[in-house]
């Protein structure tokens, strides 16, 4: 688990941006940007800083339903992105993985009375491994435990839709959910899917570039050209989008096996540069084009 808490501190460094007037530069505040991706349901989303991955939250007569809940730090903010929504409480917490910038208000969500919903891996690795703090990793509160859990999906029926939340296998980790609101075509995919980036995969946990493309294809069976997609990370997405991440990801795998057939060492591959031609786009701060070379060589030879 350390190799995640520097994942975090590099998260974090990623939270120094400017705005720019015409008498001075100044520091901004991370923040939330609400945006309604169709009636009733709303991403939640960072502006100026990182805050943890894309929130999703669904509003109506049935309650509140929230999807993930960012980093502590940006616990009151998160509130207040909400209230600017609704004043009801949030009833539901469905998480879409165990990573502390989708799980990190877990404690203080739970223990304002939402029922946390998860796949039944992530209550298990909260048990087993805690859950990651500014100090490293300690017990899990048991109020940020989930409190249902499931295997292979389950089902909402609240604020007019039927949501489906289903289990991806060892795609982001070994405990990833995607939910679909089917009446109206919105679809969160937690980190199975980074919009416009190269997406992290987490081997220590359970994830692989098999698994990864699995869940992307999987995803893609079930939507259509109308469908919104938030992405764990990055903008507001369309089925196009999510079908040029897992065609770079189908073609990523194809020129580093082709350099692991040849005999290559990781550093021969991450030399060779098979994947210079996405770097351009693809390549950011978190997972650089290096690092996406170097989690992909350890998922195909694992």
């Amino acid at each position: 688990m350390k190799s995640f808490a520097s994942i975090l501190l590099i998260l974090l460094s990623i939270t120094a941006s400017t705005i720019c007037n015409a008498k001075e530069t100044e520091k901004a505040e991370p923040t939330f940007a609400t945006l309604e991706v169709t009636p009733g349901i709303y991403m939640l989303s960072g502006v100026g800083g990182f805050v943890g991955g894309n929130v999703g939250l669904s509003v109506g007569e049935d309650g509140v339903i929230l999807i993930d809940d960012a980093m502590p730090p940006f616990l009151d903010k998160m509130k207040n992105a909400i209230k600017s929504v609704t004043d009801k409480p949030v009833s539901y917490l469905i998480n879409t993985h165990v990573h502390a910038d989708h799980t990190g208000n877990n404690a203080a969500m739970g223990a304002d009375g939402a029922v946390i919903v998860a796949h039944e891996n992530l209550r298990l690795h909260m048990l087993d491994k805690g859950v990651q703090t500014k100090d490293g990793m300690q017990p899990a509160p048991k109020s940020a435990l989930p409190v249902i859990t499931f295997s292979h999906a389950m089902s909402f029926h609240l604020n007019g839709d039927d949501a489906e939340i289903f289990h991806v296998k060892n795609a982001h980790t070994n405990g990833d959910v995607v939910i679909k609101f089917k009446n109206a075509n919105v679809i969160h995919t937690g980190d199975t899917f980074f919009n416009g980036m190269f997406p992290y995969i987490d081997i220590n946990n359970g994830g692989s570039v098999d698994g990864y493309i699995a869940a992307q294809k999987k995803i893609l069976a079930q939507i259509n050209r109308r469908t919104k997609i938030i992405p764990g990370h990055g903008p507001l997405a369309t089925m196009d989008d999510l079908r040029k991440a897992v065609n770079m990801l189908i073609e990523t795998k194809k020129l580093i096996s082709y350099q692991i057939d040849k005999g290559q060492s990781e550093d021969e591959v991450v030399k060779a540069n098979p994947l210079k031609k996405y770097h351009e786009k693809w390549n950011w701060a978190f997972i650089t084009t290096e690092k996406m070379t170097r989690q992909v060589y350890k998922s195909l030879t694992k």
